[in-house]
């Protein structure tokens, strides 16, 4: 593993990720380089202070940058996940049998690092289908397929950004100041964003938006990444604290509310960062309209409603602690879900790549069409 504090290191070929332009972004958080055979990803623990990309080259490095939060975000997750296992079928030259199961331990061992964002469980599945397809191919061709199909995974979600950017943007008033919470955006996705998305393609549309960011406590991904890239592109943006929020709908300043998912329930009930809930019941008793944007890979069909998702604990110290800062005494324990579920009823709207349904008015995902592969 290496690292490189410059903007933007060069690949063998152009980044499979945009923003705001339909050009390569001058930034990007997960790349795959097929010239050297390395996945590159920007560290998201250092911004904004630092721009600082590393390469990997094993499946496991790419396991621990998950768990460690070099890269995050639910969709963002699941693209390296799927270039981890291209690792893995580069590296991996025995005969089918072996290549499958050196495939399944990356894969289980992948799929532990971050166990509520159910995108890392469906890339991971489908990779392991395109293994089970390529097994018998010689080891070249599996390794090329096996990366055809990660690079498929990237370049849909980038296109189901933009869909779901297009269709939410829709419903932004003119003008409107919109609050986000935490990171849903290019550095959350493969490029472009979910909720970012919609306040991109907003902005692309003419319509003068700005943003407000909550900071978004423990992890500060408001105010690290959601301004960090906002700015970037020149999107107006502005960062309060968490509890500011409610300041802020009183004084009627907010008409918008959008924010990702790590995980969408059957019923339509949304997983997100901790501190969504909130920003919902707060959004109802202000009459302000809460929507979230997805991709379909979000949606978990197999759990019937929010309260059977999976919610991560995550370390004291992020609590504890703010980069080199104590706050809370040695031995005082702290509780960090990393997470919340908001109910259906709370959400106006949820933006995919295959439509918009409304759950607040009792529509569900299964509202929405299926898949031709489905």
């Amino acid at each position: 593993m290496s690292t490189q504090p410059i903007q933007r290191p060069e690949l063998s070929r152009d980044p499979l990720t945009s923003h705001g332009s339909p050009t390569p972004a001058e930034w990007f958080a997960v790349e795959y380089d097929p010239a050297t055979g390395e996945v590159v990803m920007l560290d998201q623990r250092k911004l904004p202070a630092e721009v600082v990309y590393y390469r990997y080259t094993k499946p496991d490095q790419v396991a621990d940058a998950i768990r460690s939060m070099v890269v995050r975000g639910a969709p963002a997750i699941g693209i390296s996940a799927a270039y981890a296992l291209v690792l893995l079928a580069r590296s991996e030259k025995g005969d089918a049998a072996t290549f499958l199961m050196a495939n399944g331990v990356a894969g289980r061992a992948l799929n532990a690092t971050r166990p509520t964002a159910v995108n890392l469980a469906w890339a991971i599945a489908r990779m392991s289908r395109k293994a089970a397809d390529v097994a018998e191919l010689d080891p070249e061709a599996r390794y090329e397929a096996m990366r055809a199909e990660a690079e498929a995974i990237h370049i849909e979600d980038v296109q189901s950004c933009r869909a779901m950017g297009k269709l939410g943007a829709e419903d932004v008033p003119e003008g409107a100041t919109i609050l986000t919470h935490c990171n849903a955006g290019a550095l959350a996705t493969g490029g472009y964003g979910t909720a970012l998305g919609v306040i991109r393609a907003a902005h692309e549309a003419g319509k003068k938006v700005r943003v407000l960011a909550d900071e978004t406590r423990p992890y500060l991904q408001g105010a690290r990444l959601t301004a960090w890239e906002l700015h970037m592109d020149g999107v107006p943006v502005e960062v309060i604290t968490d509890n500011m929020a409610a300041h802020f709908f009183q004084k009627g300043e907010i008409q918008f509310v959008v924010v990702g998912s790590d995980r969408i329930a059957a019923n339509g009930d949304v997983a997100n960062k901790i501190g969504t809930y909130g920003v919902a019941v707060l959004a109802k008793e202000h009459g302000v309209p809460f929507t979230v944007a997805a991709p379909w890979s979000t949606v978990d069909m197999a759990t019937p409603t929010g309260a059977e998702i999976p919610i991560e604990e995550r370390s004291r110290d992020e609590v504890a602690k703010v980069g080199g800062a104590l706050l809370v005494g040695e031995g005082i324990p702290c509780r960090h879900p990393a997470f919340d579920v908001t109910p259906a009823r709370l959400v106006d709207a949820i933006y995919t790549e295959r439509g918009k349904i409304a759950p607040k008015d009792g529509q569900t995902p299964a509202d929405l069409p299926r898949a031709a592969a489905e």
